[in-house]
Order: C-alpha cells, then sequence, then structure tokens
C-alpha cells in the first residue's frame, strides 16, 4: 500500500513538473503575459480616443459587421465585385480577404471599397510565400519547409519584412501566416511543405523570425492552425480530420511555438477546424467552435490577448455539419473574434442578435471583440485614409530587393545530404564525362544551367517510364561516367508518392551502382522516403527556375551549400543532415543589384543595342558584365544576320578575331614564363632554333609583346596565294585531295604545305627601320607578333597550340564551346557568321575563321582563330582576375598575371599582349572613358571585345559579327558602341569605385 501512495505521488510529482515545464502552471512567464496586449500602440492614448470615436459614432447592430471578413477577387466579374460593396455598404462588414488575381486590379478595388465604406475595412490575405500564393505578375518567396532548411533565421526576418513591404503597397493589413504546425507527420496532405519542419524548437525559430519580419514593418502576422494541424492524414478543405494525440503530447509538442509567440507579441492566431477529443470530446466538434479549444486553452490558459481568427468557415470541415451563419454563431459563441470568409453575413448577423436576446452571449462581450478589432485597426494605420497608389506599382513590389532576398533564401536553404569522397563540388572537369536525365516535369533550365559549366548531354524521362524504356535509357548512359539525375516531376501529394514511381527509384540506384550519381530533388524531402540510401544526394525542396538555376552553380562550387535537412525523409535522410560545403569559387550568376549595379541604369545596353542593329551596324550580338565573380547581366540582341534567319542567343559563338592574341598565345605564353620556362629579358632566337640568323633573332620576347620590336603590322600572306582575282591552283582546291587537306573555308582546301610556306614567308619580312636618335622600335601594333609567340609555344611544349591550350587551360575551366576550327566541333548554326568574302574565299564564312592568314593556317594562329561564347570569355577573364587561379586550380601564378597585365611601355598604353586604356585621365582608348588604368583586355576586327577592371573585379564582353556581311561596315568603331557600353556599366555602379577617373552617379 505504501509503494502505491509513493507511486501516486510521485507520477502526480512528475505530472505537476512537467506541466511547470511546459508553461501550463501560473509561473514567471504567466505573470508577465497576464494583460499584456499586443493590439496596444505606443500612442495607446490616441489609439483609444479613435477606438472610442468609431465605436461610438455606429450602432451595435452597424458594429456588428466588423466581426465578419469575406472574401474577394481581383480576377472576377462585375456581379461579384456588386456582390462585395452590397455587403461593405448594408452590413458594414470589417474586412475582406483577397483571393486570386492582379496586384493593379487588386488594389483599384481596395480603394474602391475603402471608399465606400463607413468604417475603414481590414484587408487580408493567406500569403504565406509572399502574395505571389494569390496574386499573378509579383515574385514569390520559397514555402516554409524550404525555409525551414536555413541554417539560421535572419533571412527569414528579411522576408517577412518584404512581404509586409509588399502588403503595404497593395493596402492590406493581416497576413494570414506564419503556419507553425509541427508537421510530424510526412502523410500530411494538406501541411507538409507549408510546414517549417518536423521538430518544435526549429518550427519555433523560424516561424518567430517570420512573424518578427512582418509585425516589424506594420503588418500583422497570424499563427496557424491552433491547435496544431501537423499530425493529420486527411485535410480541412474536404472533411474534419481527427488529432488523437492526448492534451499533454499537443501541449508539449503542438502549442510549444504558440506558447513562443504570445511570449513575443503576437498579434493574432488561427483557429483550425480540427477534432479532438482529449480536448474537446463532443462528436464531430471541430476546434473552431469549441469554447474549451479557443477560450479556455488559447485566451486564458494561454493568455493571449490578440485577435482570434477562425480558419474559412466555407472548409467542410465545419460547413459539413452546419448551415451557413449557423457556423458563425457558433465560432462566435466558442471565443473567435473575427470570422473568416463568412458564407451568410445577414443570417448570421440575425443568430447572433438572437442568441444575445437569448442570453447565449452579451451585446458586452461582442463589444469587447469589436473594440480589440478596432485597436488592431489603428494599429494598422487605418485610423488615416491613404488610397494605395498604383503607378507602377507591380514595379514597385517587384524591386530587385526582393529578387536578391529570394535567391539568397533559395541558395541557403539547398542542402547537400550525402557526399561520397568529396565528389562535390565537381573538379577535374576534363577527365569526366558528363550527362544530365531529368525525370518528370521540365528540367530544361536546370540542364542549360550544367552546360555553363561542362559539356553534358543531356537526356528527359517521364516519371514511371516502362522497363523498355529504361533499358534504352540505361545504355544510352553507358559512355558517361558522372551522371546528375533531376527529379523535377515531383508534386506535394503524398498518397499518390509525391508523384515518383518506385520504377524511377529502382532505376536511378541500379545506375548509381555503374556511375558518380549525383541526384537532386525538386521538391519535398518526404518524396524519397523510399529511395534507398545514395552517395551523392541534394535535396532543393522546390521545382522553379531559381532551384534550377541554382543546385548547379552548388554542384559545381560556384556557391557554398548551408542547408540542414528540417524533417527525416527516410532512414538515411533524418532532420539536421547536411551542413555546410565549400564551393571553389567558379562563377556564379544573379541579378545586377546584387552586385551593387542598377538594372535600370544597365538598360540603356538594350538601347544602345537596338539602335545599333537598327543602323545595321551590326546584326546581333551578346552582352556579359560579370562583377566579383557573378555574371550579373547576360543578354542576346538581334539575329546571325539581317535577314533574320537565326536569333542569337547567349550561348551563340562568335569569331573573336585578335582576342585570340590574349585568350589563347598570350595565356600560353604566361602559362610558360610562370613555369621558368621562358625568360622575358631574353630574345627569341634563344628559344627557336629557326630564327637564328634571321633578322629575328635578337627580338626580345617583351618587347615582342609590347609591340615595340620593329615587325611590320602585317602581311596580306593571301595575295601570294591569288592571281586575277582567282585562287592559284597550285595552292587551293575546291575539294580535299591528297596533298590538299588543310582547310581554308567550306569547300576550299589548301596544300598542306601552306602553313610552311606563311611562316617562311614571315621569318624572312624586313623589320621597319628604327626611328632617327633612338634605341628602340617605336611601338606599331602587329599581328606578326603572334605567329613568332605561336611558334614559340609549339616549339616548347612539342604541340600545336590549340591541342597544348584545350590540354592546359580550356578544358581543365569547362570551356567546351571556346576552340578553334569549331565547324569540327559542333554544328555550323552555333557559329554566327562573318564576312561574305568576295576577295579570296568567294563565299559566306561561317564556322571558319574571317582573317585570311589565320585561315590559311588551318584555322590555328597567335592572332586570330579562337572561337567562343560569351561565357566562355568570362571564366577566362575571372581566372585573370583571380591571379591566376580558378576553381582551386592555379594556371598562372600570380606575379605573372600581373607583370603582363600592368603598362609596360612608355611609348603605348600596352601591356605585354595585352591592350589597357589610355594613360590619359578620362580618355579609355579602346576601352570606355571611365575604365580605370588598371583595366586590362583586347577588341577584335569583327567586333568583339572583353575587359577585366581588377580594382572593381569587373568584368565586360561584347561580342558582334560586325563584318558580315562586309567588312568595310565600320560604323560599330565609328559609333564607339563597346566604349558606349563599357561607360554604362561604370554608371550603373550605385556604390563608389575605385576608378580614380569614375564620376559616380548616385540615386
Amino acid at each position: 500500500m505504501r509503494i502505491k501512495v509513493w507511486g501516486i505521488l510521485l507520477g502526480l510529482v512528475a505530472i505537476f513538473q512537467s506541466d511547470v515545464l511546459m508553461g501550463w502552471e501560473k509561473s514567471n512567464l504567466d505573470s508577465k503575459l497576464d494583460g499584456k496586449d499586443p493590439l496596444s500602440t505606443e500612442n495607446f492614448g490616441r489609439q483609444m480616443e479613435w477606438v472610442d470615436s468609431v465605436f461610438e459614432n455606429n450602432s451595435f447592430e452597424e458594429r456588428l459587421g466588423q466581426l465578419f471578413m469575406v472574401a474577394a477577387y481581383s480576377n472576377k466579374d462585375e456581379k461579384h465585385v456588386e456582390e462585395i460593396a452590397k455587403l461593405i455598404a448594408e452590413q458594414n462588414i470589417g474586412g475582406l480577404i483577397f483571393f486570386q488575381g492582379g496586384p493593379v486590379r487588386q488594389a483599384n478595388l481596395t480603394n474602391y471599397y475603402q471608399s465606400i465604406s463607413k468604417m475603414p475595412l481590414f484587408i487580408a490575405m493567406d500569403a504565406e510565400w509572399g502574395v505571389n500564393m494569390r496574386l499573378d505578375s509579383v515574385i514569390g518567396f520559397p514555402k516554409a519547409m524550404t525555409l525551414g532548411a536555413l541554417p539560421d533565421e535572419d533571412l527569414i526576418y528579411e522576408m517577412g519584412k518584404e512581404i509586409a513591404f509588399q502588403f503595404k503597397s497593395l493596402g492590406m493589413h493581416i497576413n494570414f501566416a506564419p503556419v507553425v504546425d509541427v508537421n510530424s507527420n510526412p502523410e500530411n496532405p494538406v501541411i507538409g511543405y507549408r510546414a517549417f519542419g518536423e521538430e518544435k524548437h526549429l518550427v519555433t525559430r523560424k516561424s518567430l523570425a517570420y512573424m518578427k519580419g512582418l509585425q516589424d514593418n506594420g503588418v500583422m502576422a497570424n499563427a496557424k492552425h491552433f491547435p496544431g494541424h501537423g499530425d493529420t492524414e486527411t485535410d480541412s478543405h474536404y472533411t474534419l480530420p481527427v488529432i488523437k494525440h492526448s492534451e499533454t503530447r499537443i501541449k508539449d509538442i503542438d502549442l510549444y511555438p504558440y506558447r513562443e509567440l504570445i511570449e513575443n507579441d503576437l498579434m493574432s492566431v488561427m483557429v483550425a477546424h480540427l477534432h479532438v477529443p482529449s480536448m474537446d470530446s463532443e462528436t464531430n466538434k471541430a476546434t473552431t467552435l469549441s469554447k474549451y479549444v479557443v477560450t479556455d486553452l488559447l485566451k486564458k490558459q494561454m493568455n493571449f490577448n490578440g485577435l482570434v481568427f477562425t480558419d474559412a468557415l466555407n472548409m467542410r470541415g465545419v460547413s459539413k455539419y452546419l448551415k451557413p451563419g449557423e457556423i458563425d454563431l457558433h465560432a462566435l459563441l466558442a471565443g473567435n473574434d473575427v470570422l473568416l470568409y463568412s458564407q451568410d453575413v445577414p443570417k448570421a448577423k440575425a443568430l447572433i442578435l438572437q442568441a444575445i436576446d437569448e442570453g447565449k452571449i452579451s451585446q458586452e462581450e461582442v463589444d469587447e471583440k469589436i473594440r480589440r478589432i478596432l485597436k488592431a485597426k489603428f494599429w494598422a494605420g487605418l485610423d488615416q485614409n491613404r488610397p494605395i497608389d498604383t503607378y507602377k506599382l507591380a514595379e514597385k513590389i517587384n524591386r530587385p530587393e526582393a529578387a536578391i532576398l529570394v535567391e539568397k533564401l533559395y541558395e541557403r536553404s539547398i542542402t547537400v545530404t550525402s557526399n561520397k569522397d568529396n565528389l562535390l563540388p565537381l573538379r577535374h572537369l576534363d577527365m569526366q564525362n558528363f550527362a544530365s536525365l531529368t525525370i518528370g516535369g521540365n528540367g530544361t533550365e536546370f540542364q542549360k544551367k550544367l552546360d555553363k559549366y561542362a559539356r553534358f548531354d543531356h537526356f528527359r524521362i517521364e516519371n514511371g517510364a516502362v522497363e523498355d524504356s529504361l533499358n534504352g535509357l540505361a545504355e544510352k548512359l553507358q559512355p558517361y561516367q558522372t551522371i546528375i539525375v533531376g527529379l523535377t516531376g515531383i508534386t506535394n501529394t503524398p498518397k499518390r508518392n509525391f508523384g515518383l514511381s518506385q520504377t524511377d527509384f529502382d532505376f536511378i540506384q541500379k545506375l548509381e551502382q555503374e556511375k558518380n550519381l549525383i541526384l537532386v530533388v525538386f521538391g519535398s524531402a518526404y518524396s524519397v522516403k523510399t529511395l534507398p540510401e545514395m552517395s551523392h544526394n541534394i535535396v532543393a525542396f522546390e521545382n522553379n527556375l531559381i532551384t534550377q538555376r541554382l543546385v548547379p552553380e552548388i554542384i559545381f562550387g560556384a556557391r557554398d551549400a548551408h542547408g540542414l535537412l528540417p524533417v527525416s525523409a527516410n532512414p538515411y535522410l533524418r532532420m539536421g543532415t547536411g551542413g555546410y560545403l565549400e564551393g571553389l569559387g567558379r562563377l556564379s550568376y544573379s541579378i545586377p543589384e546584387n552586385q551593387g549595379l542598377d538594372s535600370r541604369r544597365l538598360a540603356r545596353i538594350d538601347t544602345i543595342m537596338a539602335n545599333s542593329i537598327a543602323k545595321q551596324a551590326i546584326p546581333g550580338g551578346v552582352v556579359l558584365v560579370a562583377k566579383n565573380g557573378q555574371v550579373v547581366f547576360e543578354k542576346s540582341y538581334g539575329y546571325y544576320d539581317y535577314k533574320k534567319t537565326r536569333p542569337v542567343n547567349t550561348e551563340t559563338v562568335y569569331d573573336l578575331a585578335s582576342i585570340t592574341k590574349i585568350l589563347a598565345t598570350t595565356q600560353a605564353v604566361m602559362f610558360l614564363e610562370s613555369r621558368g620556362l621562358i625568360d622575358m629579358d631574353k630574345p627569341i632566337g634563344r628559344y627557336i632554333p629557326e630564327l637564328r640568323n634571321t633578322n629575328k633573332e635578337h627580338l626580345i620576347l617583351k618587347d615582342i609583346l609590347a609591340h615595340e620590336a620593329g615587325l611590320v603590322a602585317f602581311i596580306p600572306h593571301y595575295t601570294k596565294t591569288v592571281e586575277g582575282g582567282q585562287w592559284k591552283p597550285e595552292y587551293y582546291r575546291a575539294a580535299a585531295e591528297q596533298g590538299y587537306t588543310l582547310p581554308v573555308s567550306n569547300e576550299m582546301f589548301a596544300m598542306n604545305s601552306l602553313r610552311d610556306s606563311i611562316w617562311t614567308w614571315t621569318v624572312k619580312s624586313e623589320l621597319r627601320k628604327p626611328e632617327s636618335n633612338k634605341k628602340k622600335y617605336s611601338y606599331v601594333y602587329s599581328d606578326l607578333t603572334m605567329y613568332l609567340m605561336q611558334a614559340l609555344v609549339e616549339e616548347l611544349t612539342n604541340q600545336p597550340l590549340d591541342e597544348f591550350l584545350e590540354q592546359n587551360l580550356y578544358n581543365p575551366l569547362g570551356l567546351y564551346s571556346m576552340t578553334f576550327n569549331p565547324v569540327n566541333k559542333y554544328p555550323i548554326d552555333f557559329v554566327a557568321p562573318t564576312e561574305e568574302d568576295v576577295a579570296f574565299r568567294k563565299r559566306q564564312i561561317q564556322g571558319y575563321v574571317h582573317d585570311p592568314g589565320a585561315a590559311m593556317y588551318g584555322g590555328v594562329a597567335g592572332h586570330a582563330g579562337l572561337f567562343g561564347k560569351a561565357n566562355d570569355l568570362a571564366v577566362l577573364m575571372q581566372m585573370m582576375l583571380n591571379g591566376g587561379k580558378y576553381a582551386d586550380v592555379e594556371f598562372i601564378d600570380k606575379e605573372t598575371v600581373m607583370e603582363f597585365t600592368d603598362r609596360q611601355s612608355t611609348q603605348s598604353r600596352r601591356g605585354w599582349g595585352w591592350d589597357k586604356p589610355e594613360p590619359e585621365k578620362g580618355k579609355g582608348g579602346s576601352a570606355g572613358n571611365m575604365a580605370p588604368k588598371s583595366t586590362f583586355g583586347h577588341t577584335g576586327f569583327t567586333g568583339t571585345c572583353v575587359w577585366a577592371d581588377p580594382e572593381n573585379d569587373l568584368i565586360y564582353v561584347f561580342l558582334s559579327n560586325r563584318v558580315h556581311p562586309y567588312a568595310e561596315n565600320n560604323l560599330l568603331l565609328k559609333d564607339g558602341v563597346r566604349q558606349e557600353i563599357h561607360d554604362v556599366i561604370y554608371q550603373a555602379m550605385t556604390v563608389k569605385t575605385k576608378s580614380d577617373n569614375l564620376v559616380m552617379v548616385k540615386e
């Protein structure tokens, strides 16, 4: 007996301690919360004066309408507008909850509805991930599960702040968010991705940050769905879910976030339509209609003094048991303050008046609710009439700050859950064959972004493909070492296995046994519940353009990974899996404002390009801007030609002309110099035996690269091979044959020894005469410089220049489209055409180098012949800005980079191989006038340029085919288009740069 008594006593003590720990006994916290009113403002006297004024100026029946908020739409017809207007005018309703529509349409309706309302209307929206959840043309934010993966809460606060900005811009006052449900049931059909996670402390931290972001910025937050919708397997929109947990468990887990938010001035709560027998055992009694849940638990035990909203009263969780109007009355009697989505306001008001007459509720109780609603309206600024300004409203709420924030939220949420042998981020790109596979949905953007980093072949299948299709696909994938699989067909429906098939998982598992397989889950983490353990797995939580663009950047190390799983998906993917994965510093991609550039000012580039195309200075082109290692502007313009046969895109490959000098030949020379294989102060004859005993033997390397070695500007070698405007038969054939296999153009082949002849003619060419009284040759820009440097590289490496560069630079960097002779590498229509060559080749040049001398050299020459797309140039220039390093690999040492790109002459602006701005202040030369003097780069005859600014970590690429159809078209140079665009970029900087000659334009 004594043992039983002690057992009972110990049990009571344990329960008491548990309740104290959970905060359900009166405690210091309760004392703190007693009387705490989150609806009060700092100007309490003014607030109550306004409340009293509005209250007294309306009869009780007029005031009664304040309890109701009805659904409104901005995408419905005039009949709907009239119905809402009638409710406002005749029933004096308290507010509207807007659903589908558009921002400007909604703003106009809000202005109208407020203008006809006797008492100011609350305007609300259920916008958990921003107003994009309901309105078109507005930027959206990540879902709650995605946010749950963030390693901290700072960005969630900023999201709440930005959503508050959206709300206030649209004249709205209440956001029915955050969802504070602890999603402990993976099969939950209605919460799932809408919850921050499965653990109460995580949910609380995230919810609190969101709430504060809203309320600190003037928008009322609303925690939902009380007392907790996280462990249901049915949807209250369609039926009444049953929560079978004990009240103790619910208080411990589900109510914990509410407790913390209430302590931090939560202003409103939404009560869910749930049946919780442990709290109210009446059959089919929804928590919305339970006095114990709403009044005793929420208001009394939890000391909540804010506004209590019902969930929508049209939902089947309540509407299947009671009629419209009756539901409203029962909800009011339970203790709710605001009746949301009422289906019959007149009937509900009549029933409430009847209930007062019958003594079921007093007028004083109702008036107390109305006073608190009015207090909240004062807090929201409704004491002042402020019509919404609709001028550029969509632009205002889609401001760049929002886009930057959304990108950061998604970036930091993406979670690398497994990374065997540290395969990620991917390195050694030249040693792998890559393929991508998307399963279901649309993964186009994902696959396009993978192409930015390496050569990929892409495949796609639907979810649940048949065995024959999978077998055929497996055979096609055999040649590839590394395969990136994106699950892009994931739905939010757990009962249908989130749209995935077990056959998909079986195929993935089998493929992984043979390949380096990286699986990307573009959807709920719960979707892979039956997936076996994977060696390399990434969870992106959502499938949209942003996640599809960000995941490849993490895979290739352009961004770090930070995310932590907020839920447990299976035994291998548990909550907390993930963490920090350091990137490699490859180029990433964003918007201009993310790096301090103003996109509105950069829009001038569009105008400049449009004008150039209109006046036929160029048929089309691509402009790229990168800042601080991030491409922030990359746009294509116009067409391949003036007939508009094919539009240019950012992947269009262009003939780079003289940019070959710096991104091919000079790169190779720098490579050799940084390894001590050449000395720039030594003569070239020391390295090339063929130059000994010639007039080139004693030319110093640094003088050659500075164009001060006495070489003539150029030699028109092709003139030796034509006569009377026709090819000399000893040099060319129209079809390849023995001894004539050197391609010069389509259906034009040179004798195999022509390259040797050109080299001989170059070696034997005369030098310029030095100017009198000068020991050095004057500066003359010369193509012959690079003939000599190419020979130097090929002599020392014992390799053709193109092969050396591919092996040692382009392939390791992932620049698979940067090449000589592109016609041998990819379809000709990838390449923009250049000149209609009537003088020499007698045909349209496309896929072959434009420069005649380079063409006669077999397409691989030191001065011309390189082709590439804008992104290729940006990567190489970023490597230069990084001091010769890229993706943790050093290609050229920093000292060499600095030496070659520094000004190396008192006679000209040039470095070694590199061009630079004019040394005089305010003059840019081939660069923009505002470019700092440390800038380095080059231009190309075909209408190209590339510039890098080490002071501002800025890259500018301009590609065009201005020589199409005729090289005599000089409008691009005459108009200074490339320089003008370069200056626009500097004018777009919204923060002060280090340029000594930059005049900043501030907003």
